[in-house]
């Protein structure tokens, strides 16, 4: 991110861990300086300097705070790379990567360090060992499940992540002063035979109807559905699949969550996921004051509060969405990853009528003969990206996890045929989860913000940072009265 003060501001009132590491702020009047995600009260604008680096502040004389240590902070030397891989880990364990019998060599394997590299920096970046970070949150979700639904215990202690009933009651015991069932018998959960029920918190307001559209629009046929106010689709983790519905909670700041009990083993990574989809850690109060300074978006942000970035339930299968979307309109975007999803997804039965696949994973569109995919009626330019990506992605060449550093990812995709800014934007935005991400090419955004071209909404959304992801959602947002057709036309849709 490059060094604008007034933008680094702007995220440092935030206080997104996204940015952690990318700058640093000087306290003129305390001589500190600190990382953007600081816990210490937020000084005035006039009194922030802002550096690239830690070094830059202490030649200015500034001395590290003592408690966000900047020393730690993430960045782009060898040493601060495995701090950002660290924080990568500690989003997959979040999503249960180290449960039921699941191994730290592995995920250190998976993310290039040694499991004595990763042990060492969670313990720099956190203070706590991957253990006992994955230990916690099987612990939390535990509670959760002990109070929201009524799953016999031992159901519980699996869905959690641990491996035995035995070192789950004692964990909890040792950790709540409580035994699960004294907990149990203070809770008022239900479940149904083929699903249970969850809920999901967020900050207020939640734009849940325009966010909504944005998703049904691009809804991939029998993968994804939207049915009155809530959001239905397929899921495949490792060998579970099954379904999720998602609506908002009546009188909550809440997404009411039903998922089919046959995921209840791969629970941790279900809902990690869909925090991601649904970008529920976002301060919307933060971001849409910065917003509502522009007089292009004032009157956007003003009609729908809480406008969120929507993610992704899996990287690999929005990327293939975005070349898909390529140079043709949503609809028809949307028509092709249907008959891509019929074609290469597997079948599975949903007692959702709309619900028939999953989604083409990497692995099986490895394999597939580029006339396979010309004969959906995908072009030859869009059937040798979306191969070449899959090749990728399967031989783990390419990683497309929320927390990875955008720009590096960024230039892996662009060594694949076919993939340029746009596409590579829109997979920082969404699979990557980047604030700043922005596709400045794209024909709807320049429509919206009554500008002629590329140039001049690059320009133009220089005063939209660190937040031009939500800039876009809302310029989007802004024409969905309007014919997207004539819109888009021939050029970029997503």
């Amino acid at each position: 991110m490059e060094i604008d003060h007034d933008v680094c501001y702007r995220a440092l009132l935030a206080r997104d861990t996204r940015f952690d590491g990318l700058f640093f702020v000087g306290v003129k009047t305390t001589g500190i300086y600190c990382r953007p995600v600081c816990t210490a009260r937020t000084p005035g604008r006039d009194r922030c300097r802002f550096f690239t680096s830690a070094a830059l502040a202490e030649k200015e004389g500034f001395r590290p705070c003592l408690r966000c240590r900047p020393e730690l902070a993430p960045g782009q030397a060898p040493i601060d790379a495995v701090r950002t891989v660290a924080r990568v880990a500690a989003s997959r364990i979040e999503a249960g990567e180290l449960n039921n019998g699941g191994g730290i060599d592995q995920l250190a394997d998976d993310l290039g360090l040694s499991s004595r590299q990763l042990r060492r920096a969670m313990r720099q970046e956190f203070g706590v060992s991957p253990v006992e970070l994955a230990q916690t949150k099987r612990l939390l979700l535990a509670k959760q499940l002990l109070a929201e639904t009524d799953l016999p215990i031992i159901r519980v202690a699996f869905a959690s992540g641990f491996a035995s009933v035995r070192r789950f009651n004692n964990l909890f015991r040792a950790h709540y002063r409580l035994t699960p069932s004294t907990m149990r018998r203070s809770a008022r959960g239900s479940t149904a035979d083929d699903r249970l029920r969850l809920r999901l918190d967020y900050r207020p307001p939640y734009a849940w109807r325009p966010l909504l559209r944005f998703l049904a629009g691009r809804a991939t046929a029998g993968v994804e559905c939207v049915s009155g106010n809530a959001y239905l689709r397929t899921v495949s983790i490792g060998r579970d699949r099954g379904w999720i519905r998602v609506e908002p909670e009546p009188g909550r700041n809440a997404l009411s969550v039903e998922v089919a009990t046959e995921l209840v083993p791969v629970l941790p990574a279900i809902l990690a996921r869909l925090r991601n989809l649904f970008d529920l850690d976002a301060r919307p109060n933060v971001i849409a004051a910065d917003l509502r300074g522009d007089p292009r978006l004032a009157r956007i942000v003003k009609r729908a509060p809480g406008m969120r970035v929507p993610g992704a339930m899996d990287g690999f299968e929005l990327a293939v969405r975005a070349i898909l979307g390529q140079r043709v309109s949503v609809k028809g975007a949307t028509t092709l990853a249907g008959r891509l999803a019929a074609a290469f997804g597997e079948p599975i039965d949903a007692p959702l009528a709309c619900l028939n696949r999953i989604a083409p994973t990497a692995e099986r569109l490895a394999q597939a003969r580029p006339s396979e995919l010309t004969n959906l009626g995908i072009a030859p330019p869009r059937a040798e990206s979306v191969l070449a990506l899959a090749r990728a992605v399967a031989a783990h060449e390419i990683d497309l996890w929320p927390g990875l550093d955008p720009e590096g990812v960024a230039r892996r995709l662009a060594e694949l045929p076919g993939i340029g800014a746009w596409t590579a934007g829109y997979i920082a935005m969404r699979a990557l989860r980047w604030p700043d991400a922005f596709a400045d090419g794209d024909l709807g955004l320049l429509k919206a913000a009554g500008l002629k071209s590329p140039r001049a909404l690059r320009d133009a959304s220089q005063a939209w940072r660190p937040w031009r992801a939500y800039a876009a959602m809302y310029l989007w947002e802004s024409l969905h009265s309007v014919d997207k057709e004539s819109i888009n036309g021939k050029a970029h849709a997503i």
